[in-house]
């Protein structure tokens, strides 16, 4: 299932977040070879973790993390603005229709619905706040994966050394390949999110 949680929710999933940042932390140190800050706990974390972002989680049946993404307000400090601005060609976005979606991680034992899962989970985070669109940084290689899912983000800057920005919107048609591929139905994907964050907004 989906969960929509806050930095102080995560201490009522102590497995959950464990097995988060501990995903994090082959993903971006031990595969991609980033060099992300790693604690003690095996946790890997950044400034932007304590910036309460709003984290959509993929939680398996046993409790443990599958997959999961990060989303912030570009109103406030994100990561594109602060470290990738130079990859913006109108410069710093900052516009409380959209949002900085980041650190998307899948765990070792994700299967295909789980990336799916979370593109959903992300335009109903969409609908839900009414954002026209959100903001990612992700390698070059990961346009492939998106646009299996069926859901290609518009790139606005890439880096020579691959790293690219770019702007996902949702439309009816994305937004039912992304469903088909996560193998959920809308009401479920809903269910999920009202059960995290409370009923939808009038």
């Amino acid at each position: 299932m989906l969960r929509f949680l806050r930095p102080a929710d995560l201490a009522a999933f102590p497995r959950l977040a464990d097995s988060m940042f501990r995903d994090r932390t082959a993903q971006f140190r031990d595969r991609h070879g980033w060099p992300v800050q790693v604690d003690a706990r095996g946790w890997e974390q950044d400034e932007y973790d304590a910036m309460d972002p709003l984290y959509v989680i993929w939680e398996g049946r046993d409790g443990l993390h599958r997959g999961s993404l990060r989303f912030l307000p570009t109103t406030g400090r994100i990561m594109a603005n602060d470290h990738f601005a130079a990859l913006l060609p109108a410069g710093p976005i900052r516009d409380p229709a959209i949002w900085e979606c980041t650190r998307f991680c899948l765990g070792a034992t994700a299967d295909r619905r789980v990336a799916a899962g979370l593109m959903l989970a992300g335009g109903d985070l969409m609908r839900r706040e009414g954002l026209v669109a959100l903001l990612g940084i992700f390698d070059a290689p990961m346009l492939r994966v998106y646009r299996g899912i069926g859901s290609e983000p518009k790139v606005l800057g890439r880096s020579p050394d691959g790293i690219c920005i770019g702007l996902w919107d949702q439309t009816a048609s994305s937004r039912q390949r992304v469903r088909q591929r996560a193998g959920l139905s809308f009401a479920v994907a809903q269910q999920w999110m009202v059960r995290s964050l409370g009923p939808m907004r009038a």
